[in-house]
């Protein structure tokens, strides 16, 4: 009878240790904004390296999704994934159920493309008078380009090169590493990026509130990979050495 009552008690022990065992061993959703060549579908683009590596240094395994840029925020502040990733500053006060992780995981510019060789862009003002089309869910974009001739938000590369070939825009806006990607996958001829670059910033990875505790270590992780040049060796490996090395890698 007491072997029985010990075995019982073992197995209720048991029961209540294999929750905490497999929330421990759960692996964290992202999505990513970044694309080709920086994030890959199959997830071995830079991006997606250095964001495992930084989740592995701290025990925690991560998968790397793709969903449109302004979906994914919308899901990782609603709770529906754990995170989103290669995103400017700022985003926690429109989505206040993400937090930032305050050390960047690369550094990104927005460049103008277009097929019109007399056309010139230095500044946001400069926009104004063109058709004008980017990637939605870019924030930076929505909260800089104002007063254009006409304005698209578009959901995908592909769509956003597609409007520029058919000159049915005159500006696409994009990070230049990706869109040289876009042109020599969809093998179109005649576009151009303008110098100089609109803007430059620092992009970082955020977090639902619900994994606030692992933002310090997170952040932490980050700058040792930076110190000890992990970042820098897995953008320079990650990145076609065709590509032009136009966002400050």
């Amino acid at each position: 009878m007491a072997r029985s009552a010990r075995l019982l008690t073992a197995l209720l022990l048991l029961l209540l240790v294999l929750p905490v065992c497999a929330k421990g061993a759960e692996t964290l959703v992202l999505n990513t904004a970044a694309r080709a060549p920086r994030s890959l579908p199959d997830g071995n683009g830079p991006q997606d390296h250095i964001v495992k590596e930084a989740f592995h240094r701290i025990g925690v395994e991560v998968s790397i999704i793709t969903q449109p840029p302004e979906r994914g925020l919308i899901n990782a502040d609603e709770g529906r994934i754990d995170g989103d990733c290669w995103r400017v500053a700022g985003h926690s006060e429109q989505y206040p159920n993400l937090v930032m992780v305050p050390e960047p995981v690369d550094v990104a510019t927005i460049k103008a493309f277009t097929r019109d060789p007399a056309l010139a862009v230095a500044t946001w003002a400069d926009l104004k008078p063109y058709n004008v089309a980017y990637l939605n869910g870019w924030k930076i974009l929505d909260a800089s380009v104002h007063g254009t001739r006409s304005l698209l938000r578009v959901k995908s590369i592909d769509a956003l090169f597609a409007l520029l070939d058919k000159e049915r825009i005159d500006v696409a806006l994009v990070d230049p590493l990706m869109g040289w990607a876009a042109l020599q996958r969809l093998r179109l001829k005649g576009i151009r990026a303008l110098e100089p670059p609109l803007t430059r910033q620092d992009m970082y990875i955020y977090l639902h509130k619900r994994h606030a505790g692992l933002v310090p270590k997170l952040d932490a992780a980050l700058r040792e990979m930076k110190r000890d040049g992990t970042i820098k060796r897995l953008t320079q490996d990650g990145l076609p050495q065709a590509a032009p090395i136009e966002a400050g890698q």
